[in-house]
């Protein structure tokens, strides 16, 4: 609702994927897949954490020369441009701080750290810029917009360009344009069945949190969500600015544009106030619009797609090899073109290992050690042992995801989606045997994957193969503690 001019220069003059989702449900991660093409197992960025490898000197020296810009930049004569939010601990001190500028950026107009509005520091290609809280000059997102705007006037009319515009908006702390602060004031979160009710049938960290929520959590998730929308409003206006740029450069015509995010995010469902990480559609799942050369307005569609996908579409788009990359994730443009009897993957995995501390939470002692991200009210968002990994499938006939903990009750969850949209019925211990088998052994598959391997038939594929037997041999003790626990 806040973006009706990024739906109608975007979404309504291309394609709509109802289907997109990230492999990670946390910023860092999901980007380091949006910039690598790869699942976080293969990137090994893990949390937002500098020890989760997140902007770390071991993600500078491995991974970063690898992106699908660093090849845009080296191999196929692309000017690159990136504004705004980077990863969530770029600039730190033991990292090399603003004035690393990762391989494959032309231009490099960075935030330091994490989400801000106001009062921040830019790598101005990798020198300190400070900002402060006036809005005519600071405000992020116009910030990012003018600097959009500038490289558009300014580069290079004898190479192709790339630009990532990365708003942190609507990340928290959620501050509008002042000229926006008074919109949506009778919006407040959706209330779907899933809110606000007990996830029963649910590993414990969601078991765990209070039902129903207190009055001031709710009144704060609504809060939340109105001023997300109202930071949105900004974004929007960057989208038009952008669009109606590239139409007076003449390059609007045979320019993709992408819009996406790295993550969903929840207010209220099963009563878990706000944040994101958990493996709920409401927190995996996200917009992916595409215009282009080549892709006729006003298109949905229902493949299943990932952000490991972006930088093999690019890629491919530049007219790069993909087989010389690593990538785990395919090519979207016969999808964007709409060619026929394409032969589309028809599930993914979802992978996610916990942040916590080995203290206890000061205000929440009974959890334990181990907890973070507690609210007031000790309903703690991460953990740990919130370490999990999914399969997510869409095929003609399953709408499934199966879904495994790494904690001490190996904790399964399996959910059709088909019956049950909204996650609410856990049906691990009722759902036919031979289908979680299957799906352990996909699992499996999938956590040891790379490259092309990612990319091999799904359980409900006519391509798949299953060999029971395998399961206690290559994977065996996580198999039997597994099937011990749950078959």
């Amino acid at each position: 609702t806040p973006l009706k001019k990024t739906n109608a220069l975007i979404a309504q003059m291309g394609i709509t994927f109802l289907n997109a989702y990230v492999p990670s449900a946390l910023c860092c991660p999901s980007r380091a897949s949006i910039l690598t093409g790869k699942y976080p197992h293969n990137h090994h960025v893990v949390n937002n954490t500098l020890e989760g490898n997140c902007s770390s000197k071991l993600w500078q020296k491995i991974q970063e020369p690898y992106t699908f810009p660093a090849l845009l930049k080296a191999m196929c004569g692309y000017q690159t441009f990136f504004a705004g939010k980077y990863l969530n601990e770029y600039g730190a001190e033991d990292a090399g701080g603003v004035g690393h500028v990762p391989p494959g950026w032309s231009f490099w107009y960075a935030l330091e750290k994490n989400s801000k509005y106001y009062n921040y520091t830019l790598s101005v290609n990798g020198k300190a810029r400070r900002h402060g809280e006036n809005y005519s000059v600071d405000y992020l997102t116009d910030v990012l917009a003018n600097m959009s705007l500038d490289f558009l006037e300014y580069k290079s009319n004898f190479e192709p360009f790339f630009m990532m515009i990365s708003t942190p908006a609507p990340h928290s702390p959620w501050t509008p344009a002042p000229q926006y602060t008074k919109r949506f004031q009778n919006v407040s979160a959706p209330r779907n069945s899933n809110f606000n009710i007990h996830g029963k049938n649910k590993h414990w960290l969601i078991r765990q949190a209070k039902t129903p929520m207190t009055n001031s959590s709710i009144q704060f998730l609504d809060d939340a969500y109105r001023k997300r929308w109202q930071t949105l409003l900004s974004v929007d206006d960057l989208i038009e600015k952008l669009v109606k740029k590239l139409e007076l450069n003449g390059e609007l015509d045979n320019t993709y544009i992408f819009y996406t995010s790295d993550n969903g995010f929840h207010t209220g469902q099963f009563s878990l106030p706000i944040d994101k990480r958990q493996l709920y559609e409401f927190d995996i799942k996200v917009p992916l619009l595409v215009r282009g050369p080549g892709i006729k307005p006003n298109q949905t569609n229902k493949m299943l797609v990932a952000n490991i996908d972006l930088g093999p579409t690019i890629l491919d788009i530049a007219g790069y090899d993909l087989n010389k990359t690593q990538m785990d994730g395919m090519s979207l443009l016969p999808l964007l073109r709409g060619d026929k009897n394409i032969t589309w993957r028809s599930d993914f995995l979802v992978e996610y290992q916990g942040e916590g501390y080995n203290g206890s939470d000061p205000t929440c002692p009974g959890l334990g050690p181990g907890v973070t991200h507690c609210f007031p009210d000790c309903v703690c968002e991460d953990s740990y042992n919130n370490t999990y990994a999914c399969v997510r499938t869409l095929s003609a006939s399953w709408d499934l995801q199966y879904c495994e903990f790494d904690d001490r009750e190996v904790f399964v969850e399996v959910y059709n989606l088909t019956a049950d949209p909204h996650q609410i019925d856990n049906i691990a211990k009722t759902i036919d045997q031979e289908i979680l088998e299957k799906m352990n052994y996909r699992l499996m598959m999938l956590q040891s994957c790379s490259g092309a391997t990612c990319r091999t038939p799904g359980v409900f594929d006519p391509g798949y193969r299953f060999d029971p037997r395998l399961m206690f041999s290559n994977h065996g003790v996580r198999a039997r503690r597994f099937s011990a626990q749950s078959l």
